[in-house]
């Protein structure tokens, strides 16, 4: 039996599309195995949202060339769309694939064995949405579900509408019916995931995703819904009135800020002003009890002076988030950013990554201790790392939290008393698990 090995870069959507081509090879008789093993074929989903990705990327790519020589390498997503002729160059790559075509993935990695394959096209133009179906996945409890595909924001430093296309909503039927196999097949918690899933139904002309939400919350067996990224002025007044009567959406959203300072955002061709951005951040938090917000915060973008930053650090501080993920600028080949004039050197980026980064752990402490001593109802999802007989999982709004059982609790719902916090976990005391 041949064997097949994946390695995932990148967002919640790549790991949906890992988890679709796999499905596709299973479907021919492939075993499929650990990127760590020796395999028949390594497939490598790429990202390309940093340089760092890109070259975490090509260290990967390498990594399974040596694993088995071989082999049948395969070069797919962000990076290999953007840079085809870059990773053609990487030795011993035999197929690069892109962001579209994988439906047909197993032929062309057959028929790259024999010849190497350059199937990248142009996505700028493209306006289907490719079908990926995914009837199962490794986890117990949690399952994704890509909506959308495609970006047509383009903010000045981000390369991924170049390498995903234009925006293209999954037709609402097929979308409802993964949720219904997923959740039939005992996933509890579903996770609606594109590229941009604010622009959902924007292209069809009908539906949103409001209606997407309601449908699936519709659905007997689903237990929780989860939502990726979003963009920010997508939820405003009128989404949180279609959607208050959604009780399985999870009150928790990860909602990209980039910077906090108004001069910054406008440089970085984002559609909002911080005010604008607080006052989302004010009608999340009074439509929805106990809800996390989370954000992403980039420091050291072209031209940001010292007085910005502040700005940004001081809005970060001022928000509270419940938790954020801070990055440093790094310049995308062909984005308007790249040509900017004023590049801040790297030690600079550095500093201020550093005090971002203090700030969000700070924020997010002061949100966990808010839950000290209460009783919260958690979705177990796996043992805990590094304690035997201790069970690790999250709540609707996002908390890790771990407690001790004698017996597994994957994939159960229970009541847990949260007591203390840990490196930004909650450790906790069993109180009751429910009843299958």
């Amino acid at each position: 039996m041949k064997r097949v090995a994946f390695y995932t870069l990148g967002c919640k959507v790549n790991q949906y599309e890992t988890q679709a081509m796999c499905e596709l090879f299973l479907k021919e008789g492939y075993e499929a195995v650990s990127f760590e093993e020796r395999a028949d074929v390594y497939v490598i989903n790429t990202c390309s949202v940093t340089g760092l990705s890109d070259r975490k990327s090509r260290q990967m790519i390498r990594r399974a060339r040596r694993k088995n020589p071989d082999a049948v390498i395969v070069a797919a997503g962000c990076y290999a769309q953007t840079a085809a002729d870059e990773v053609g160059r990487i030795e011993g790559v035999n197929l690069i694939i892109g962001t579209q075509g994988r439906g047909n993935i197993v032929a062309l990695a057959e028929q790259a064995a024999q010849k190497k394959l350059n199937c990248v096209r142009d996505i700028m133009h493209t306006h289907d949405f490719e079908e990926l179906p995914v009837h199962a996945y490794s986890e117990k409890t949690r399952a994704y579900i890509k909506a959308q595909e495609g970006c047509s924001q383009f903010c000045s430093y981000c390369i991924i509408p170049y390498a995903r296309g234009p925006i293209r909503s999954r037709p609402a039927d097929a979308v409802l019916a993964e949720a219904r196999r997923l959740a039939q097949a005992g996933y509890a918690e579903l996770v609606l995931v594109g590229i941009h899933i604010a622009s959902y139904g924007k292209d069809l002309g009908t539906g949103s995703l409001e209606e997407l939400i309601r449908e699936i919350n519709g659905i007997e067996a689903v237990r929780r819904i989860r939502l990726s990224s979003i963009e920010p002025m997508t939820l405003d007044d009128t989404f949180l009135r279609a959607v208050a009567g959604a009780d399985k959406l999870c009150h928790h959203f990860h909602i990209s800020l980039q910077s906090g300072c108004d001069e910054t955002l406008a440089r970085m061709n984002r559609k909002y002003t911080a005010e604008q951005f607080s006052q989302i951040v004010r009608g999340l938090r009074e439509a929805f009890c106990d809800v996390a917000i989370t954000t992403d915060v980039m420091v050291g973008f072209p031209g940001e002076t010292e007085e910005e930053f502040a700005a940004s650090l001081a809005f970060v501080e001022r928000t509270a988030f419940a938790d954020l993920h801070v990055f440093q600028y790094s310049p995308r080949p062909g984005t308007p950013a790249a040509a900017m004039e004023v590049q801040v050197p790297p030690e600079v980026k550095h500093a201020r990554s550093e005090k971002m980064i203090a700030a969000g752990h700070r924020s997010r402490d002061a949100f966990l201790r808010r839950f000290l001593g209460r009783e919260m109802t958690v979705l177990f999802e796996q043992e805990h790392a590094h304690k035997g007989g201790w069970y690790e999982g999250k709540t609707e709004n996002y908390i890790t939290v771990a407690c001790e059982s004698d017996h597994d609790l994957s994939g159960r719902f229970a009541t847990v008393q949260l007591e203390r916090i840990g490196d930004g976990v909650m450790y906790g005391t069993l109180i009751r698990e429910e009843m299958e």
